[in-house]
């Protein structure tokens, strides 16, 4: 279990550091030609990589599922994953590198979600259903903690000092652009115990497809069983696909809004995640806690209430840096709950064998509408003409995925899975 949860310890170096608080306000505050350019741009690119996701990731869970191979091929995403963050290092300060730096950051999210479907998957072998929602919890909380120790090292070691680690300086970029070799780094040393100790799952008896379309077949009989037999399961698909994005758009453009609508300088940023991380964290132990004796759909219901409240009023709020700080760390006690709970729901209703498949089910789902939060928050922009109304679009995201996921069925616990016939 702790080995497992290394994994997500490692991961939170993309997720909070690449993807979040550092490189992609880097990418739009100091490579491109102005901040609300850079955001749409980014906005457009995390739209790509998300029909990538969409289209790819349930045919390759799937074939691990049957492969028996999750482990391995969770090892070939995480490696991908950090050769891009590594490239990311020859992003300079320049509008000329923008290109450069939006393709590694989308091709790394692409392949950081292929590793997330495997991972999430294995839930069901390091936890019991007694304790699926603790240990989903512990995991989300590693993510966390491990995004918030490697941000102090970041803030300490690149952001702040005039000369940094190595001696860096800000030339060119150089001090963020050392951040992303850091990440990578990072990723690749902490993801070793899950290689190590986790086994590798049994396959799922399936026939695995050597043709690519093969799998597409079977997958859309799988949905249309699913339909039949499995409404919850697709209702609840549809309803997280949607505030799911919402999250991720609250993750993608935090810092960049945190830089540009409330003049956060970059080391302000730096020390803002830190603390977010540490709140973070902790809500994700509470919730797990709270999944495994309330239920996964109770914690979901009442954490996505509380973002869309907190969100409402850090849209209203006079922009000053200390509304941002309240409104920010109460947006972050809700986060982890949420995505841990999102977790735990899928792996209480999932067929055994079958779990890279409906996380990968879950993976596309949300990924098929990302294009909501990118969207949301660039249009906002562009029809309102500042940045900080992009907030606004992705609180209607929330609401959206609050009202959706209000009529879905709670998992029953405990109770025996329904048997899935064979596709032939």
């Amino acid at each position: 279990m702790f080995s497992w949860a290394l994994w997500d310890w490692g991961s939170s170096a993309f997720n909070t550091v690449i993807l979040t608080f550092v490189f992609t306000v880097y990418l739009t505050e100091g490579v491109a030609a102005d901040p609300e350019r850079g955001s749409q741009a980014l906005g457009l690119a995390l739209t790509i990589a998300g029909v990538c996701i969409a289209l790819v990731a349930p045919v390759t869970g799937q074939r691990s599922d049957a492969g028996g191979r999750r482990k391995l091929w969770l090892a070939v995403h995480t490696a991908l994953v950090v050769v891009c963050t590594s490239g990311l290092f020859f992003v300079q300060d320049d509008p000329s590198y923008l290109v450069l730096g939006l393709v590694l950051l989308a091709a790394a999210s692409v392949f950081a979600e292929f590793a997330t479907v495997n991972y999430n998957a294995m839930l069901l072998q390091v936890s019991t259903p007694a304790t699926i929602g603790r240990i989903s919890g512990f995991g989300w909380g590693m993510g966390y903690f491990g995004g918030l120790v490697a941000l102090v090292i970041v803030l300490i070691g690149f952001v702040q000092p005039d000369v940094g680690l190595f001696g860096v300086t800000a030339d060119n970029g150089l001090n963020i652009r050392a951040v992303a070799l850091f990440a990578a780094v990072w990723f690749a040393v902490f993801a070793v115990p899950l290689f190590a100790f986790v086994p590798e799952a049994s396959s799922s008896g399936e026939p695995l497809r050597h043709a690519l379309v093969s799998s597409y077949v079977v997958l859309g009989k799988r949905l249309a069983w699913m339909w039949r037999e499995e409404r919850r399961t697709l209702g609840f698909l549809v309803a997280s696909a949607i505030y799911r994005d919402g999250l991720a758009a609250i993750f993608t453009f935090g810092g960049v809004i945190a830089a540009g609508t409330f003049g956060f300088s970059p080391s302000e940023v730096v020390v803002f995640a830190i603390t977010a991380n540490l709140v973070a964290g902790l809500g994700a132990f509470l919730g797990g806690r709270a999944d495994d004796r309330f239920g996964p759909k109770a914690v979901i219901v009442a954490a996505l209430f509380g973002l869309v409240v907190v969100g409402v009023l850090l849209l209203v709020l006079p922009p000053g840096k200390a509304a941002f700080w309240v409104c920010g760390l109460t947006l972050a006690i809700f986060l982890g709950p949420t995505q841990s709970a999102s977790r735990t729901f899928l792996a209480r209703i999932a067929t055994p064998g079958k779990e890279g498949e409906v996380f990968g089910l879950y993976a596309t789902t949300g990924r098929a509408v990302s294009f909501l939060g990118p969207l949301a928050f660039s249009g906002f922009i562009a029809l309102f003409g500042s940045q900080r109304a992009g907030m606004g679009g992705i609180v209607l995201i929330l609401v959206v995925g609050l009202v959706a996921m209000l009529p879905v069925r709670s998992p029953d616990r405990p109770t025996e899975p329904t048997e899935v016939p064979a596709a032939s």
